[in-house]
């Protein structure tokens, strides 16, 4: 008896709007998360400022889009989201101390704590949402 051919899973590419949405969030939590800091240190809120403070952290994490291949799945928690909460933490504080920036131990806690629920929260909201949606 002949079986019918087996199909290969298809890769499933993230709708039009799953991508903007998670670049477009990964970006503002970042800033949001500069803007905090300077905020919380009574430094400058002013657009320099806050782009100073960000743009270490900023290009670390579109270097862990690069690095994941996120595009592919951008509101996967693991690995990707993992991935690039990671390298944004470490790429980061390599490219503030490059640039002349510190890395006090408690700031990379900080830093750590607080990318991760932010880099790694809004995913996993974002992919329950997307799998509610599924069902219905």
């Amino acid at each position: 008896m002949k079986q019918a051919p087996k199909t290969l899973p298809s890769k499933r590419l993230p709708s039009k709007k799953t991508l903007p949405y998670a670049i477009i969030a990964d970006v503002v939590l970042v800033l949001v998360f500069a803007l905090s800091g300077r905020s919380s240190h009574h430094e400058s809120l002013d657009v320099g400022g806050i782009l100073t403070t960000a743009w270490p952290f900023v290009a670390a994490l579109l270097a862990g889009w690069v690095a994941s291949r996120n595009w592919r799945s951008p509101v996967r928690v693991w690995p990707n989201g993992v991935c690039i909460w990671v390298i944004t933490v470490m790429g980061g504080m390599i490219l503030r101390v490059v640039s002349g920036g510190t890395a006090a131990t408690a700031f990379v806690i900080v830093a750590t704590v607080v990318l991760g629920v932010f880099l790694l929260g809004h995913r996993a909201l974002a992919a329950l949402v997307l799998r509610r949606a599924a069902r219905s």
